[in-house]
Parts: structure tokens; sequence; C-alpha cells
């Protein structure tokens, strides 16, 4: 079965919050966004990823997953340690500001974990490329 994150458009799970465009899952467990298509779900991991980072001032990965995947939803030590070693840093090292590749590292680590897959090669690297003005850089950071 195809996994809910990628039927729903939403590779990063994102909850319902009245993202533009989105409406909520149908089913009996509602709860995640779902998206038009994969690039707005995409784009919707990757503003989220801007606020966190910007807005929040949460630049390690262990800050970003913790607060992503709470550990009373999720094995967040394990999801650290995944997304870290796929980054190819440590869980508590400062990422600095989004950038087109730390944007695409983090979201197909995302990706990947919360699907077991990741179905979207380059488009993941399209849609890192247009980071939004308010997170301070533009598309060529």
């Amino acid at each position: 079965m195809t996994p809910r994150g990628i039927r729903n458009n939403n590779p990063g799970n994102l909850n319902f919050a009245h993202q533009p465009g989105a409406v909520l899952e149908p089913g009996p467990n509602a709860r995640f966004a779902r998206f038009p298509t994969a690039e707005a779900g995409l784009a919707a991991l990757r503003d989220q990823l801007c606020r966190y980072i910007t807005r929040d001032g949460i630049d390690t990965v262990a800050g970003i997953i913790s607060k992503w995947a709470p550990p009373s939803e999720n094995d967040t030590a394990a999801y650290i340690r995944g997304v870290a070693h796929s980054l190819g840093t440590e869980p508590d090292t400062q990422l600095g500001q989004p950038t087109p590749r730390l944007l695409t590292g983090l979201m197909n680590a995302i990706i990947r974990f919360e699907n077991g897959q990741n179905p979207y090669g380059s488009l993941v690297t399209r849609v890192a490329g247009n980071i939004p003005s308010s997170a301070g850089h533009g598309a060529a950071a």
C-alpha cells in the first residue's frame, strides 16, 4: 500500500493547519494535510523547515526533528540519528541558515523516514531551491 504521506501529497506528514491549498485528509483518523500536488506538499515541507530555522531559531538536526516528530508519537532518537547520518553531521551541530543544499538534505531524509521511500527524485532539489524570501534568502542562496 502507498504510504499515507505520499497518498496525501504530504511527504513530510504535516498536520493539517490550514496551509494554503491544503485540506484535511479524509478518513476516521484524519489529522494530516492533503495537498493538491506533490510539489505543493514538498513546498509546505520546505516552508516549515525554513520557519523552524529562521523564525524559531531551531538550527540543529536534534532540535528540528524533536519538534517535527515528538517522542510522544515517534522514535525521535532514531529519527534524529538517521537524519544526522544522512546529512553527514552530528545531531547538535548548528546547520546555519536555509540553503538549497541543506533543505534538499533535510527534506530527502525526512521523506524517507516518514514514508519508508522517496519517489520524488529531482523534484525535491527543485522545490528546495525556491527558498521563500521570508526565510532571509532568495532562491540563489
